[in-house]
């Protein structure tokens, strides 16, 4: 079970996470809606878990292979947009995982992996007590979508300070477990 404060908490620790790291350029914009009873958008997934002893959260970022997203993550790079985007999200994960260790002090993060939006069905087989999807708007141009999935081990509440999830903005270092 997972209670409303943890839900508002991990809601406000993504948004924050998602403007500051999904974006190239500190002065983009990051819209995010709710997006309720639609598919999220994107064919190809980025899943990012932050595990602890109490729970298991996935981040699932959707994106689409198409010319603007290609652009705003690759530009000129000789790398591929999944690779790119890997990294992205996994700087977002860990903007995540920064605010959430200051509750749960044993937690892990996965390396990121791809899968095909064709897996997004089998979330329910995970019996999670929390799913959401997002659509996000990065630079009023990129269209990218998000799902927060949380399974829990124990009932699980927490509130994560307004102050601390607005204010944090690392440089990106590495952090070593």
């Amino acid at each position: 079970m997972i209670g409303t404060h943890a839900k508002d908490s991990i809601e406000r620790i993504f948004f924050a996470a998602a403007r500051m790291r999904l974006v190239t350029d500190a002065q983009h914009s990051c819209e995010i809606e709710p997006r309720v009873g639609e598919a999220p958008q994107g064919e190809h997934l980025v899943v990012l878990t932050i595990s602890s002893m109490q729970f298991r959260l996935l981040l699932l970022l959707h994106f689409e292979d198409d010319e603007c997203t290609q652009r705003y993550y690759v530009g000129d790079a000789a790398r591929g947009l999944t690779e790119c985007f890997m990294e992205f999200g996994n700087l977002c994960c860990g903007a995540m995982n920064q605010q959430l260790v200051e509750h749960f002090p044993d937690l892990g993060m996965s390396t990121p992996y791809a899968l095909s939006s064709g897996c997004l069905p089998y979330l329910r087989e995970l019996k999670p007590d929390y799913v959401q999807s997002y659509a996000l708007t990065i630079d009023h141009d990129v269209r990218l979508g998000a799902t927060l999935c949380v399974c829990t081990q124990a009932p699980l509440d927490f509130v994560a300070s307004t102050a601390a999830v607005e204010a944090r903005d690392s440089a990106g270092e590495l952090e070593l477990f």
